[in-house]
């Protein structure tokens, strides 16, 4: 059984990483500061951006919930740009990585996976991105605080990873995550295809971004990878080259289209980390 800690397992894609982990035999620590409302496994409220604080939980030091630890998921953050002032968003973020990184150093823990965001692929594509469907072969382009946090948290993983040449860390580039009971709203999309081009009309149910967690923990590599992780199929009923054509008609069609297939690329994660989506919001409306 492999010992892991989840920080952030509180959160909307953290409870279902938590649930996904526990039904497939792994050893669960929540690191948070609000409690779940569900109890799913032990929880240690923790303040990220106390170094001392993480530090003594990553490295064992929690009573009744001590390591040593196989790997950590690093999920807590404020999840998305607009929530908070820039500042405040940024300040907590970053550091809360730094810190998490840094201390499973300390630790010796060399299978790390932390979240980062589909915003660092330039949304909310107010630039047109360069060709679609997306992948990871561009240079990130953060338009937001938040997205630039996260383009930090990548680079910091890098270079943790060129450190230690043991050190896996697996950046995985979330896109918008959904519950079953968000799928209702998803045919009211198609009256205007501008509505969701922020994000390419992507999404992820959070049971297959909590199967692509387990994927990471269990890839077999060295180094830092990031992948984007969305589901198979858009949000949309809408034609993809019907979408392309109204709302970006000069973005370059890397490969031909398929109907409704993403336009967030997971090639590289079905791939590397052997990523399959198994959900889809048309089986749920």
């Amino acid at each position: 059984m492999t010992k892991v800690l989840v920080t952030g397992g509180s959160g909307k894609l953290g409870r279902a990483v938590l649930k996904d982990l526990v039904t497939n035999g792994y050893e669960v620590i929540n690191l948070d500061q609000t409690l779940p409302a569900e109890k799913i496994c032990p929880t240690v409220r923790i303040d990220l951006s106390n170094f001392g604080e993480v530090a003594t939980a990553i490295l064992g030091g929690v009573d009744e919930k001590s390591g040593p630890f196989d790997a950590v998921v690093h999920l807590a953050a404020i999840p998305a740009p607009g929530l908070f002032a820039n500042a405040r968003t940024f300040a907590n973020n970053v550091p809360s990585s730094y810190n998490v990184f840094e201390a499973c150093k300390l630790a010796g823990i060399t299978n790390v996976v932390f979240a980062s965001s589909e915003t660092v692929l330039g949304l909310p594509f107010d630039t047109p991105p360069p060709y679609v469907p997306v992948d990871e072969e561009y240079f990130p382009r953060p338009e937001s605080a938040y997205s630039l946090g996260k383009l930090l948290d990548e680079t910091m993983a890098a270079q943790y990873c060129r450190w230690n040449p043991e050190l896996k860390m697996v950046g995985l580039r979330f896109s918008n995550v959904m519950y079953v009971e968000d799928y209702a709203a998803f045919p009211g999309f198609n009256s205007d295809a501008h509505a969701r081009k922020w994000n390419l009309w992507g999404y992820i149910d959070a049971r297959d971004g909590a199967q692509a967690v387990r994927r990471g923990l269990e890839a077999d590599f060295k180094g830092f990878e990031p992948f984007i992780i969305a589901n198979a199929d858009t949000v949309m009923s809408r034609s993809n080259d019907s979408l392309m054509a109204e709302v970006f008609p000069g973005v370059e069609h890397k490969t031909a289209l398929s109907e409704n297939g993403t336009l967030l690329s997971i090639n590289k994660a079905r791939r590397m980390l052997d990523y399959n989506p198994q959900h889809s919001w048309r089986n749920h409306v």
